[in-house]
């Protein structure tokens, strides 16, 4: 079986890697279609796939087909393959806003779709993938695409009703966290500490959270309740940022994201 990758970024590439390091596919399995040289170069250099300029020639040659373009363009892709994507194949796409009723009806015939949302961490192997199926997926269809969508991290299955949550809270939320980090190592900075020294001390303490969250299975007021000292400098700091309304702050930037996401 071949899996062919339209669209060649950043995203494309991260899944490229996850897929050949953990021996899903191998490199002469792969298929890489871009318009752009750079990007092809790139992806036969550091995977050894094959790599073309035809989008229908990746698609005649896979059996899986990941649309890893940018949602404005989807359209105009679906437009030059649609004619090529026949029931046996399996198609994954990776837009924020393209619903499987959109691309159905983009398709305008009975393909076999599988809609998801991953995010850059994807990029070092701790992606969270959201996925949902329309209703020519198999069972069979689902388990090989979670196969391939956990190579390269998590990924849950979810109603496509809260598609639009998984971009503000996982698909977007990277951004969040790095401004969180950069933020804190400011502040560190200030109070005297060197940028690198403060940079991975943040980073640090951000993963490190985060691995709590995941491995206690505790509650994150709980979690946080335990670093607050009664008097001390943890729930001085809390204060402030109750203050100036940072858990506010943070789920009306989801609430835009997802505004913005139900309008693609």
């Amino acid at each position: 079986m071949k899996i062919g990758f339209i669209g060649c970024g950043n995203m494309a590439s991260a899944i490229m890697g996850g897929l050949i390091g953990n021996d899903v596919f191998k490199p002469e399995e792969i298929i890489a279609a871009d318009s752009y040289e750079g990007s092809l170069k790139k992806a036969r250099e550091k995977y050894g796939v094959f790599v073309t300029g035809d989008n229908t020639e990746c698609v005649k040659l896979s059996e899986v087909i990941v649309l890893s373009v940018k949602p404005q363009y989807y359209k105009e892709v679906i437009d030059e393959i649609k004619e090529f994507v026949s029931v046996d194949k399996l198609v994954i796409t990776i837009a924020p806003g393209k619903t499987i009723k959109w691309l159905e009806e983009s398709f305008s015939g009975r393909v076999k779709i599988i809609r998801t949302m991953p995010n850059t961490p994807a990029l070092i192997g701790e992606g969270m993938t959201g996925v949902c199926k329309n209703q020519y997926v198999t069972e069979k269809d689902m388990e090989y695409a979670l196969k391939i969508l956990s190579s390269f991290g998590k990924a849950e299955v979810v109603s496509e009703s809260v598609m639009d949550s998984v971009v503000a809270v996982s698909g977007s939320s990277p951004a969040y966290v790095f401004m969180l980090i950069e933020a804190m190592a400011d502040g560190a900075v200030a109070a005297g500490m060197a940028r690198p020294a403060a940079y991975r001390f943040a980073a640090q303490a951000v993963l490190g959270s985060a691995k709590m969250v995941l491995e206690t299975g505790k509650h994150p007021g709980e979690l946080k309740d335990m670093v607050c000292s009664p008097a001390g400098t943890t729930i001085g700091a809390v204060k402030v940022l109750e203050e100036k309304g940072f858990r506010g702050a943070v789920m009306d930037a989801m609430e835009k994201c997802v505004e913005i996401c139900k309008g693609m």
